[in-house]
């Protein structure tokens, strides 16, 4: 268990291990291989797999239209004009489908909160395992991690959530937020068998909802008066901020990123936040392209018509030292990227991809090239990317480009098969049925 920690309020998290500090006593979960984040941007044939089903509600059953105080708990009346709190409104994904439902009222258990989410970012992630949620779970098994997702059977994806406390559950006592509280977490809970992600779990939804269970004690609260649609981009900005991490930078070191996506944005922004001051950012839309120059890219190109590697080369001279981030994740570009690369160059593949590849290792051999495969984030990095968002150091704004409501979240999915159409959108219990652009 790795040693260096940071303390959050009465939380303390490491790069391996989250735990909170109860009457002056350490209470430690290790989270080993926190596989949360599938990055890479490729909407894969999305179109051909949502479908949009919404469920009458029972005509005999009339819906309060605010939540009152349960028994023993300290939850407080919430309006249900934000959200349809009478009912759960969720987008219900199975077998490659996704439909729009009301589900049960979750009950926050022992060391829950019950949160009325806020805001939550639709990712990369979840195209990929809409579609490739057998290949994900197949392949993570492989790897030796335990899963017990299935998706085949009910699941409510959303991983990049802000949310509200509404209710503490028993034995929550010491934990560092209370109701009212505005939150994110990383989207794991801690269970007595041990971690489990939230949205890929058929147990614990994610933020395609009204409403979640988190555990307590890895609720982080909202600092600096940060509004919601922000502080949902802590979990993407963390995707980031690990990859530039395992990059090894040195003083001198220059970057390419092939994609600007969230994921490949995100690495831009970090980029720029350690100092790095040339950044060649490559991506066939447009809109992306504009973001990532708003970002931090100091230069920008259609890979159609200017390969990445000769954009670097024309304003380098192909002198400096090189790092290459392959932030896509489709089939072939990994091969690509390492016919592109100069010798004794690094390669950080933060894309995702969910298929078989090929590349010719003889040409990384002869390079002598440094690939760098990396997933996801730690704790220590999850609560870095919310401070340096509330404190100012980076500035998602130019991501967020429309919202939706849980009825529209079919759509959004549509939607981001359109990469000219947004960047990043944002799911709001209570928005619109259907995408709508925002301007912050």
């Amino acid at each position: 268990m790795s040693g260096e920690r940071v303390l959050v309020g009465e939380h303390f998290v490491g790069h391996d291990h989250v735990g909170i500090v109860v009457d002056g006593i350490e209470h430690v979960q290790q989270c080993p291989g926190f596989a949360l984040g599938f990055g890479g941007e490729r909407a894969h044939d999305v179109e051909q797999v949502v479908a949009s089903t919404r469920l009458r509600s029972q005509p005999d059953v009339e819906h309060d239209h605010r939540r009152t105080v349960r028994g023993g708990s300290q939850r407080q009346p919430v309006d249900a004009s934000v959200g349809t709190l009478g009912r759960v409104r969720a987008a219900i994904a199975n077998s490659g489908k996704l439909r729009v439902a009301d589900v049960d009222d979750p009950i926050p258990g022992p060391g829950d909160a019950l949160v009325r989410v806020r805001a939550c970012g639709i990712c990369g992630s979840d195209l990929h395992a809409l579609v490739h949620g057998d290949a994900m779970v197949e392949q993570s098994l492989a790897t030796g991690l335990p899963s017990t997702f299935d998706p085949r059977r009910d699941y409510i994806m959303g991983h990049e959530y802000s949310a509200e406390v509404l209710e503490l559950g028993p034995e929550t006592d010491g934990a560092p937020v209370r109701p009212g509280d505005l939150v994110t977490s990383l989207p794991v809970v801690l269970t007595p068998t041990g971690v489990e992600t939230t949205a890929y779990s058929n147990v614990y939804n994610g933020g395609y909802a009204d409403l979640m269970r988190l555990s307590a004690a890895l609720c982080i609260k909202v600092p600096n008066g940060l509004d919601h649609r922000r502080a949902a981009l802590t979990e993407p900005m963390a995707v980031g901020r690990h990859a530039v991490g395992k990059a090894n930078l040195q003083p001198g070191d220059t970057a390419v990123v092939l994609g600007c996506g969230p994921v490949g944005l995100a690495t831009i922004v970090d980029l720029r936040r350690r100092g790095i001051d040339t950044i060649v950012a490559a991506d066939f839309s447009a809109r992306r392209r504009a973001t990532a120059t708003a970002m931090g890219a100091t230069e920008v190109v259609d890979p159609s018509t200017e390969p990445a590697i000769h954009a670097w080369r024309r304003v380098t001279g192909g002198t400096k030292p090189l790092v290459t981030f392959e932030a896509i994740g489709v089939p072939g570009l990994l091969d690509q990227a390492i016919g592109a690369a100069p010798a004794q160059s690094r390669i950080v593949i933060v894309g995702v991809c969910m298929e078989a590849d090929r590349v010719h290792p003889f040409v990384a051999i002869a390079k002598e090239l440094n690939l760098q495969f990396v997933l996801a984030y730690d704790p220590l990095e999850f609560v870095g990317a919310l401070q340096s968002i509330a404190e100012g150091e980076i500035d998602v704004t130019p991501m967020i480009t429309g919202r939706c409501g849980i009825d529209g979240v079919p759509d959004a999915f549509r939607a981001l098969g359109r990469p000219d159409d947004h960047v990043k959108l944002l799911v709001e219990p209570g928005g619109p049925d259907r995408v709508e652009p925002l301007t912050l």
